[in-house]
């Protein structure tokens, strides 16, 4: 279990909507990562899911009114704010959002909304029909949201309710989930384009063989994800692998280094930073054969002729050279001794700055220890679940920037 809400009071406001249902599953998760979860719900809401639901799943006193005499000095719309870390609208219904562009304050939602003391943030998920979402008025509605501070989350497009299918679906539980999580990272990213590679390569022998290695993905996963949450517009080029993709990330799947190089050289311009995650094959097979290669009876196995592979981290780091961009992070996974290594690969590589590990430590596993290389030597970052790690390297890289254009 991640605790990045871990004691975290979170207000989730429920409008209404037939998303009301995935509400419920979102309360669910918020409890499960250790967040405090109070629901307060509109009129509307409680005829598409129930308050006594919603109680149960929070394990906190829901509130619909107002005037509910439970709060000793009637005070619920201000009360329920103070020490919360976060006010979450899911669903948010056109309705809700025109009361929030305009300070109404005719029900309990809104009139807590527009008393929320200013340093808590506000985050709504849109819920409606596609016609709905689309028309002008809506669409002004979210501008001035937007302009107002507030995070709108969403919506997806998909099949609705209504049996039409557009723009207008709440966003899942998960990408909601991740987020407000988002919410909380400092934006040290903002406004910078990163292309990241992750994953394994895999070298065909045949129709159905070929040669890859042990990398799930996941540290490379991590880092887009981290990106992303630091507010950069993050490109990952993935290699074979079975994880989902990080809310919000943009991604091209590859599965052999040629096509990884043609897709990284493709999209490198124009790009910030740039992080080579990924576990690439140094060699391909030369003479793949077009037909399953059929054991022979006594006979001698098959002979593999190999050639090299483009360098992709070396290539993106001369384009570098001539241009400024991206800035260029490797990872190295090595075997034995790896500050030796990491120190020679990060110069022999021309770039600024390498992350390194141990192999067989960190394939599959969900955390990691890490060495970072520079000019000024290594860093060690302890073992730690490799969001973790990768949030601490979205950060240096941030440093390293922030110096970079102090020099500049």
């Amino acid at each position: 279990m991640s605790l990045d809400l871990n004691g975290k009071k979170i207000v989730l406001g429920l409008s209404g909507g037939v998303a009301c249902y995935k509400a419920a599953e979102l309360c669910r998760a918020l409890v499960k990562q250790g967040a405090s979860v109070q629901v307060v719900m509109t009129e509307a809401a409680t005829h598409f899911i129930g308050a006594v639901t919603m109680q149960a799943l929070s394990g906190h006193t829901v509130y619909t009114d107002q005037w509910d005499p439970r709060i000793a000095n009637n005070m619920a719309h201000i009360d329920l704010t103070r020490g919360a870390a976060a006010v979450l609208i899911a669903p948010c219904s056109a309705d809700f959002i025109r009361k929030l562009v305009h300070g109404a304050s005719d029900d309990l939602l809104s009139t807590l909304c527009l008393a929320r003391p200013r340093h808590v943030p506000l985050l709504v998920a849109p819920a409606m029909n596609v016609e709905m979402w689309e028309n002008p008025a809506t669409q002004r509605n979210v501008a001035q949201l937007r302009a107002d501070g507030v995070a709108v989350l969403g919506p997806a497009a998909g099949e609705q309710a209504c049996g039409e299918t557009g723009l207008g679906r709440m966003l899942e539980p998960q990408d909601l989930l991740d987020e407000l999580v988002a919410s909380f990272q400092p934006k040290v990213l903002a406004g910078k384009r990163v292309l990241i590679t992750a994953g394994p390569t895999f070298e065909p022998i045949d129709p159905v063989r070929g040669i890859t290695n042990l990398s799930s993905g996941k540290m490379g996963y991590a880092v887009a994800r981290a990106a992303r949450e630091a507010g950069a517009e993050v490109l990952l080029v993935s290699g074979p692998t079975t994880l989902p993709t990080p809310h919000g990330v943009r991604r091209i799947d590859v599965q052999s280094a040629r096509q990884m190089y043609e897709a990284v050289m493709g999209a490198v311009p124009g790009q910030h930073i740039f992080v080579g995650v990924a576990a690439v094959a140094d060699w391909r097979v030369a003479n793949p054969s077009d037909q399953k290669v059929k054991k022979q009876e006594g006979g001698a196995p098959p002979q593999l002729r190999f050639e090299q592979n483009p360098d992709i981290l070396a290539t993106v780091a001369a384009t570098t050279s001539l241009s400024g961009w991206p800035y260029c992070v490797g990872f190295a996974a090595e075997s034995e001794n790896l500050l030796e290594f990491g120190a020679a690969k990060r110069e022999k590589k021309g770039i600024p700055l390498l992350v390194g590990n141990i192999g067989h430590h960190t394939f599959g596993q969900d955390d990691n220890s890490i060495v970072l290389f520079d000019e000024t030597g290594h860093t060690v970052l302890p073992r730690a679940p490799k969001l973790v790690l990768a949030r601490q390297l979205v950060s240096e890289i941030a440093k390293r920037l922030e110096q970079r254009s102090l020099l500049t």
